[in-house]
């Protein structure tokens, strides 16, 4: 366990930040094999994550350590609900300060904000909700996750729509914005009537242009009746909590995220965000306890038209865990969004400057920090990607495969790392060679 600071050093920490930028690595002093980060502000934000300081953190993009705000909130919530199950549960059911809190982070409206538990929940209800029909297409890409391809595979299963698959790009190292968004509008067909697309593709860590796809989406939609509009749908998860952008920014329909991984929210959280105007199209496959839904049926009414709380789904979740949200978000907002993504890119552009121009390693992942975010995939030659995670682990290091078709290894700077974190981990690929 890392030793804590007092409450209020972590206030003094992320003030200091601004001043700290994100400078070439510093000289550290080194105990053993293990560099010791420097005693900056980064590494006070970094002393309220209680990961192991015996390992190089490199896999958090996978599932976060809860920071001391997020862990105390929770532990706070679980003391209610074991001392007074009911009355905790009614105190807390409005779910309006989980998505106001939300909304403030992502630059919209709490009413555009259903809660889910996972990105992979709310891309398959959002998904399955879209009213498809035979002769349909959804355009999507081969460089989706699981969650994706087999979300749409459902939907086409239960509608009759066609699923179509295209490339982005030939290389992902060398993949550019125009050619992105160029693939995506010569595949806009007539049949198009949803394009389902990743931010940052966890395959090759290529980020996709979502804002210049949803324009070319747009240029789609002139002159089509809205029954026939093409919506421009986003698994944004890897993004999420790295790129300081709001919904605006990125102009696509609707956008799935969970927050228990760049965010470092509470476990089995998330959520999912549309466009105001367009919840009513969407049909919820699970019920929603809300009043719009539960309400009507109590009256014995039909159903009102949906809106984005009733398409968060009803029953018991880990209550505590969603309503303790609010402080991952204000934990990021306290430190400033621009900052985390001014980190979180200058360590991995260190690190994908250290491997480039290593003959034994093939880099995957686009240097330009624009078609970029805080994943790093590569190669080491005459080895297999868990063979390369099993070396690294041996140094203390975690790493991780992409679980994909064509696998790679991974490593993923983030808040939890320093400069010096990330040489270590560029000079133990090198010693491979």
């Amino acid at each position: 366990m890392t030793t804590k600071l007092p409450r209020r050093s972590l206030l003094e920490g992320l003030l200091a930040i601004g001043a700290v930028g994100c400078a070439a690595p510093e000289a550290v002093k080194a105990a053993g094999d293990r560099p010791q980060a420097p005693a900056d502000a980064w590494q006070r934000v970094r002393d309220e994550i209680e990961v192991s300081p015996a390992w190089i953190h490199m896999a958090s993009f996978l599932l976060a350590s809860h920071p001391r705000p997020v862990r105390e909130a929770i532990e706070a919530l679980r003391r209610e609900l074991d001392e007074n199950p009911v009355d905790a549960l009614h105190e807390h059911e409005d779910p309006a300060p989980v998505r106001e809190a939300a909304a403030a982070y992502m630059g919209a409206r709490a009413e555009e904000i259903a809660l889910t538990d996972s990105t992979t929940m709310g891309l398959a209800s959002l998904y399955l909700g879209l009213p498809l029909g035979a002769g349909d297409e959804v355009l999507t890409t081969v460089h989706e996750h699981y969650s994706t391809h087999e979300s749409l595979r459902f939907a086409a299963e239960r509608t009759g729509a066609a699923v179509r698959k295209i490339a982005l790009y030939e290389r992902s190292s060398a993949a550019t914005a125009t050619e992105m968004a160029g693939a995506i509008e010569r595949a806009i067909t007539p049949a198009t009537r949803v394009v389902a697309i990743t931010w940052v593709h966890s395959s090759t860590g290529v980020k996709t242009p979502v804002r210049a796809v949803a324009e070319v989406v747009a240029r789609a939609n002139q002159g089509r009746a809205p029954e026939d509009r093409v919506v421009c749908c986003v698994d944004g998860v890897h993004g999420f909590g790295v790129d300081d952008v709001t919904m605006a920014d990125l102009g696509c329909d609707f956008f799935a995220a969970a927050c228990h991984k760049w965010i470092l929210g509470p476990r089995g959280t998330g959520v999912l965000w549309g466009r105001a105007e367009l919840w009513p199209m969407l049909r919820p496959s699970i019920p929603h306890f809300g009043r719009e839904g539960y309400g009507a049926w109590l009256r014995g009414q039909p159903a009102p038209p949906t809106t984005a709380d009733m398409m968060s789904p009803g029953g018991f979740h880990s209550f505590e865990h969603r309503w303790a949200l609010p402080a991952a978000f204000a934990f990021h907002r306290r430190i400033g969004k621009g900052k985390v993504a001014d980190r979180i890119h200058a360590l991995n552009r260190q690190c994908k400057e250290g491997l480039k121009g290593m003959r034994h390693v093939t880099l995957h992942t686009p240097l330009d920090d624009a078609i970029s975010a805080g994943l790093v995939c590569f190669e080491v030659a005459g080895m297999t990607p868990a063979a390369v995670v099993g070396k690294l682990r041996e140094r203390k290091i975690i790493a991780s495969t992409s679980p994909y078709g064509i696998s790679y290894a991974r490593v993923a700077p983030s808040l939890l790392n320093s400069e010096a974190d990330v040489e270590a981990v560029v000079r133990e690929i090198r010693a491979l060679a």
